[in-house]
Order: structure tokens, then sequence, then C-alpha cells
């Protein structure tokens, strides 16, 4: 009798061949893609009365975007081509780390600057929360969305969103199809969306540019990130600060905003809907575009869950490769040998490394991983660190952006699986989204130079 030679050892080790497989192709790709947009280098554009700026990291992700694109319409590879995707978007969240561990760094250093904020940086997280469904709610209803709508409006939709949402409704639900529109458009656009709004209001020169930091902490390392980019661009002499406050708002706005949109903005969006369908909303939804389509949804979804088991081994190899290749954008964008620079590279590994130690140590605490990592890089630059002396001049050798662009790189490679559910969307929910996106970090700005 024949006997399979199929066993779970079998499959497990098919599996770990695979994973190496992309990772080592996606690795090839996102130092291409680095190495490409940092020669490039930034680009001004005269946009009417103001100016936007192409930056290294859009470079990154348009680069990482094509690439991804081509390998999925190459004959026979479009299976291996989302595997890869699914891959890249998994090392998102490794890769990550070092400018989150000197975004903890700079905040550590400014900690008198951001104290003196004072209540500015607390209220503008009320824009955040609330600025999203503003506007966006009323014009989803206008549109002919229905109850999508509050899944997509009552916050922007990231990863802790969409657990709220489908623990409460679950992913088959409308709410359900609407938080995972504003996830799926987020991560296509997000990144270049906020960059370009950052850049024309940080051109108009209406408001002060801490407040346009403060505006950018959206609760989105890579939405931040590309804000950040874009903001300094505009004001260079504030580049430290614009990254510090930016980075304490980002941080307060993952820290409290769990609670913040299960407790305030979903019960708010639920009323403001009950208060405005019946007044705004045509009788017959013009919605359908994404009905019949939860699996494919789904399979964008799924990159969320797959980024929670990355293989240790996986993520060792994530930060030495993302690390190395930051140290050489780095030198292509401030001329600092990566000999000089590797210290403090070497120092920030390893507070990710000790960051991600203690989350797993504690994990029954449910606290973010990145809140672990922001913290212990805080503490070793605040002004009562014994290690302050030690830490902030080395930490000054490796710039703020060139940490971002390996990250930004990574997004592009995976976006190519989450194209035709942005197709199925349709205009209306993409236009929503975006509005909704614009709303969060208008109104946290305007908040914010109000109380400044």
């Amino acid at each position: 009798m024949h006997m399979s030679s199929y066993t779970p050892a079998s499959e497990a080790a098919a599996s770990t061949r695979n994973l190496i497989v992309h990772f080592v192709l996606i690795s090839v790709a996102m130092v291409f893609a680095v190495l490409a947009a940092e020669a490039i280098g930034n680009i001004t554009i005269p946009l009417g009365i103001t100016n936007v700026v192409l930056f290294p990291i859009v470079w990154a992700l348009l680069i990482g975007a094509v690439i991804s694109i081509i390998h999925r319409n190459i004959p026979g590879q479009r299976v291996s081509s989302v595997q890869a995707q699914f891959t890249a978007s998994a090392l998102i969240q490794v890769a990550i780390a070092f400018f989150v561990v000197k975004l903890g760094f700079i905040i550590g250093e400014s900690l008198p600057k951001i104290a003196s904020a004072g209540w500015a940086l607390v209220f503008q997280e009320l824009g955040h929360f609330l600025g999203t469904m503003v506007f966006a709610l009323p014009l989803a209803l206008l549109l002919g969305i229905k109850r999508e709508a509050v899944g997509a409006t009552f916050s922007i939709g990231r990863e802790f969103s969409v657990a709220i949402i489908s623990e409460r409704y679950g992913m088959n639900s409308a709410e359900g199809r609407g938080v995972l529109a504003e996830y799926v458009i987020g991560t296509v656009l997000g990144a270049l969306f906020i960059a370009f709004l950052a850049g024309t209001m940080s051109g108009l020169g209406i408001f002060h540019p801490w407040s346009l930091a403060m505006g950018a902490g959206v609760g989105s390392g890579s939405m931040m990130s590309a804000a950040v980019a874009a903001i300094t661009a505009q004001h260079p002499a504030d580049a430290k600060e614009i990254a510090a406050f930016a980075a304490a708002a980002n941080l307060l706005t993952t820290t409290v905003g769990t609670y913040f949109t299960l407790f305030l903005s979903l019960p708010i969006a639920n009323w403001l809907y009950n208060k405005l369908e019946p007044i705004l909303s045509p009788k017959h939804s013009v919605y359908g575009n994404t009905r019949g389509t939860s699996d494919e949804m789904n399979e964008a979804l799924s990159s969320v869950s797959k980024a929670e088991h990355t293989p240790v081994w996986l993520m060792a190899l994530t930060l030495i490769v993302s690390g190395c290749t930051a140290l050489i954008g780095n030198w292509i964008a401030t001329g600092t040998s990566p000999t000089v620079a590797l210290p403090a590279m070497l120092i920030m590994g390893g507070i990710a490394i000790c960051g991600y130690l203690i989350h797993h140590a504690l994990a029954f605490l449910k606290i973010p991983l990145v809140c672990w990592v922001s913290l212990l890089a805080i503490l070793a630059t605040a002004p009562f660190s014994p290690l302050v002396t030690y830490v902030s001049p080395l930490a000054t050798k490796v710039a703020l952006l060139p940490l971002v662009t390996p990250v930004l790189a990574f997004a592009g490679l995976s976006l190519a699986k989450d194209l035709p559910i942005l197709k199925q969307l349709g205009w209306r929910i993409i236009v929503v989204s975006l509005v909704a996106n614009a709303g969060t970090f208008i109104f946290g700005t305007i908040i914010a130079e109000i109380f400044h």
C-alpha cells in the first residue's frame, strides 16, 4: 500500500523554506528601493501658494509598490507574490522598531519642552478621535453609505480599531466592511495622502510647526513619519521639536487609543449616525461594492494577524537587514559613515529587543509593544537618566528619516495584494476614508494651535 510522505513536520519545514525564500526576495527588493529613494532625495513641487516636497520615504513606498505589482503580474508568480507581500507586511512591524526608539530618544531629550505644551498635547487628542467623523460621517451618509459609515469613520481604522469592530459587530457586518475598507485604504494610500496634506498645510504658514507636529500623531507610525517628513521639509530649523511633539502625540494616541475609540469615538459615531441618517441619507444605499467580497477583504485583514505571529528568528534577521540598510541610507542622506553611526544602531537594536522581551513577559497587561520600546528609549535619554550623557551624543549620528525609509519600502512591497480590493470598494468609500484621515490631522492641529 502506498503511504503518503506527508507529515506535519515536513509541512512545517516546507513553510519555513518558503518563508526564507520570501524574506530574501523581499529584503533584496527593500534594499534596492531604499538606496534608490535616498539617491533621488527631496524634490520640491510648487503648488499654488504652497510647496509640496516629495522625500525619500515617498519614493521608497512608490518603488516598492511598483516592484510588488510587477512581481504579481509575472506569469505563474501570483500565489508566490501574495505570500511575499504578506511577509513584507509582517516585517513592517519589526523594521519600525529603530524609528520608534529614535523617537523615544527625542522625546526623552525634549521632556521639558513637551511638558511646556501642557493642555495643547492633551486636548489635541480630542481632535484626532473626533475629527475622523465630523466631516467624513455626514459625507458618507450623503453618498448613500449606511452602517458601513460607522466602521469607516469612528477612527482611522488601524489594527486596534479593526479588533474593536470585529469583537463588537463581526467582520461580516456592515460595520466590519466599513472598518476594513478604512484599513485597506489607509494601508494603500494613507502615508502618501497625509504627507501631501501635511506638506500643503505646513506651506500655508498658518499653523505653528509644533501644532502641525502634534496633529501628525494620528496613531499610525507610517502616517506620522510621512507627515513629520513633510513638515520638517518646510521647517528644517524645528526638525527636532517637530519629531518630539509628533512622537509624544502618537504615543499618547497609541496608548489611550483603544479605550478612547471604544468608550468615546464609537458611541459618538453611532449617536451621530442615528441622528443624521434620516436627514442626510438617500432611501436606498448605493454602497454595494464590498458586499459579497468579504473573503477577499478578509484576506487583506489577515496580514494584521500574520504580523502578530512573526517567528523570532525572522524578527532578528529583519532587525539586522533593516538596520544595515538604514545605516547606508543615513550615509547617503547625511554623509555620516556607517562605522560612526553603528554604535547608535546597536543601542537602538538592543532597546528594541529589551522592549520585546518585556512585552512578551508582561503580555497579560495587553500593553502594545511600541509603548514598551518607547518607554525604554525615553528613560535612556531623559534629563534624569544616568545614560543620557552616553546615549544622546551617539544618537545624533543617526538621522530620523533614514530609519523610516526601509519601513515604507516594506509597506510598498506589500501593497499589490490590496489593489484589487481597493477597486471593489468604489470611489465613495475611498473619498470618505481620505476625508476621515484628513479630519483627524486637521482637527488635531487646530486644537493644538488653540491651546498652544
